[in-house]
């Protein structure tokens, strides 16, 4: 296949942190010039050049918010066949299903309530407020989700969230008892007017329940590949502290998921009444080093060392003759392969479960994303899941394919192969 033309995106360099506006920014990690994470091409698009940008990170030295330099359009990030939806993976689905139960059963919901989901996808959240007889909006940028979101009798509002379209609801008389908002703030370049905007959106006595990928998971468990073009901000509870506060929102309590490598779930609401587990993170955080250089600098170094182990083991498979592919067209993928320089020399191709997928190309590498009966038609020896954070899962979904002699190889957060008969001690 011939090279690969590059364009750079659109976009603009940050110079002022995105949350307290400091220049004391700090360089930590470079991940190199990368493809847009998510934008996979089709056939027709091969002979186009590709968008690629800097995944450069940086820390602020005064509110401690880890981020990257550049800012990709959004409009080219998230409108353009935006191919994520959420209801792919069943447990993405169980943990939404059980956190929705838990909200209506706290705060009492019923039919005068009001429940509004900001970046709603394709409605997997909202769902279970809806069956339950509470009225739910949705608010997401991406047309694919959102019409799939309407179709199955979510109403949603085509666009991002601002704080200009959270005045337009207030001004109608549209007020939020529970405000959600998962895996999105750190898709946010402008954080100053989201948060305002939850704060205008939030009734007085509302709740704001945001979910958002943990920096110390990311750091302890060496998860660079979280870090994408879509992934503006990787937030501490420090970080976060910060960002609320002087915007008129205060953590009240904090639970920590497991889902996507390990998130925090926030409760926030407008009385500064925190109970014991934001207090508790604080101080951990405080003790783990949060504040200082060399937390951020150690984890710099194991990223380059996990990068240079998972080339030296891909290259020992196949020296000895063994067939690889790869399994989840997800964006962490994008970063791995692409920091990783792997493509098609090592992978023949990459597994995934959404048909909306198949018969497109990872980004930059061009490997063909195909459906999980490849695995049977044209089964490698060993499946590299690119998708780590679903690992358990996938391997379940895949014991055929293991029954049949094929590995599992995880690359995060440490290189190993997975034999079937490891796959319950050794899973992630």
């Amino acid at each position: 296949m011939s090279p690969v033309r590059t364009i750079p995106a659109r976009g603009v360099r940050i110079s002022q942190c995105r949350s307290c506006a400091s220049s004391a920014l700090e360089p930590v990690l470079d991940l190199g010039t990368t493809p847009l994470a998510d934008r996979l091409p089709t056939v027709d698009d091969l002979a186009e050049p590709e968008p690629v940008a800097p995944l450069e990170v940086v820390r602020c030295n005064r509110c401690s918010l880890l981020q990257l330099t550049y800012t990709v359009d959004p409009e080219e990030l998230f409108c353009r066949n935006y191919p994520y939806f959420s209801s792919v993976s069943p447990q993405l689905m169980a943990h939404f299903e059980a956190s929705a139960l838990e909200i209506i059963r706290e705060r009492r919901l019923g039919p005068g309530s009001r429940v509004i989901e900001l970046a709603s996808n394709d409605g997997y959240m909202l769902r279970h407020f809806a069956s339950a007889g509470i009225p739910v909006l949705g608010i997401d940028p991406a047309s694919g989700p959102a019409q799939a979101a309407i179709a199955s009798g979510i109403p949603t509002l085509e666009a991002f969230f601002t704080l200009g379209l959270a005045e337009e609801l207030v001004e109608r008389g549209d007020r939020a008892d529970v405000v959600l908002a998962n895996n999105v703030l750190a898709h946010v370049a402008d954080l100053d007017g989201f948060v305002r905007g939850i704060e205008t959106l939030l009734a007085p006595d509302g709740v704001a329940v945001i979910e958002a990928p943990y920096l110390v998971d990311l750091v302890n468990h060496c998860e660079f590949d979280t870090i994408y073009h879509q992934h503006l901000c990787y937030f501490s509870v420090t970080a976060l502290n910060a960002l609320f506060r002087p915007r008129g929102l205060y953590l009240e309590r904090i639970v920590r998921t497991s889902i996507h490598g390990g998130s925090l779930r926030l409760f926030l609401g407008k009385k500064d009444r925190p109970d014991a587990s934001v207090g508790a993170l604080l101080e951990e955080e405080s003790k783990a080093g949060i504040g200082s250089s060399g937390y951020y600098h150690g984890f710099a170094g194991r990223v380059r060392r996990l990068r240079e182990e998972l080339l030296t083991y891909l290259a020992e498979l196949r020296r000895s003759g063994k067939r690889l592919a790869g399994y989840g067209a997800a964006a962490k993928a994008c970063t791995l392969l692409s920091y990783c320089g792997i493509g098609t020399e090592t992978l023949e191709y990459v597994v995934d479960a959404s048909p909306r997928k198949h018969g497109r190309f990872m980004p930059g590498n061009r490997l063909p994303i195909v459906p999980p009966s490849m695995l049977h038609d044209r089964p490698p020896d060993v499946l590299v899941i690119l998708a780590w954070n679903f690992a358990d899962e996938i391997m379940r979904q895949q014991q055929a394919f293991a029954a049949r002699g094929g590995r599992f190889l995880v690359p995060v957060p440490r290189v190993r192969i997975v034999a079937r008969e490891e796959r319950r001690a050794e899973a992630p």
